[in-house]
């Protein structure tokens, strides 16, 4: 099994630790870790700014840096899905994976060393539950269901608990962010007081993004609650 890491532009520039833990996640589970020194941004935001015919070069380099590969993994679910549904590529689409599915769906992970003695509040990104089936969602009759919260119960001491309507989104939304601020920026602070009303210590989720968003408020609200991505939980020793 040949692995490449998939390292999105703002993990990249914002949040390089996830890249770290994702790529020493994976070698403590034994799998052979590439990281292509090419890659780029892989269209999403173009895309997603109604520019989708501007994303060939990002297609391409793309498609030169990760073909060769069994799969390819990401730490951060919207760039997956962007490109699991709109990669010209049906190789590329078939063969990437958000990290926590590829954990779950191929690894089938069943025990971890990790240890985090802490309460968190875990985040459950759109994207991750309506696009890449991450957790299961309230507008379906269907069997709860949370491969994030699968593997936190592999974590020994952590304690997790979901905010009320667990499925709501966050705000971030992209460019949503930028086009709509002030709707953004309230449906994140309504998604961070839910959260804070747990008493937690830390937000935990599957995407960057998202918290990054709320990361940004708690900041500005001056709270002591942390975000950490899923794989950062998932790797602490």
């Amino acid at each position: 099994m040949r692995v490449a890491l998939f390292v999105p532009c703002y993990v990249d520039q914002f949040y390089p630790q996830v890249a770290v833990a994702t790529l020493e996640l994976l070698e403590k589970l034994g799998v052979e870790v590439h990281v292509p020194s090419n890659q780029t941004c892989c269209g999403q935001p173009m895309a997603n700014a109604g520019f989708a015919s501007s994303t060939e070069g990002c297609d391409t380099n793309f498609f030169k840096n990760f073909e060769g590969f069994d799969y390819i993994v990401g730490p951060t679910g919207s760039c997956i899905l962007h490109l699991k549904e709109h990669h010209p590529s049906e190789k590329i689409r078939s063969s990437v994976y958000e990290i926590c599915e590829f954990l779950v769906d191929v690894l089938k992970v069943k025990s971890l060393s990790a240890n985090f003695p802490h309460k968190i509040g875990l985040h459950q990104s759109c994207h991750g539950q309506r696009g890449l089936r991450l957790s299961s969602m309230t507008e379906l009759n269907e069997a709860p269901f949370s491969k994030l919260a699968q593997l936190l119960d592999l974590v020994k001491g952590v304690e997790y608990v979901y905010p009320e309507r667990a499925d709501e989104c966050c705000g971030f939304g992209g460019t949503f962010c930028v086009t709509e601020e002030a709707v953004s920026v309230r449906m994140g602070q309504d998604r961070v007081e839910s959260h804070l009303k747990n008493e937690i210590e830390f937000i935990v989720g599957g995407d960057t993004s998202c918290l990054m968003h709320m990361e940004g408020i708690l900041k500005r609200q001056g709270s002591k609650v942390q975000v950490k991505h899923i794989v950062e939980i998932l790797n602490h020793a």
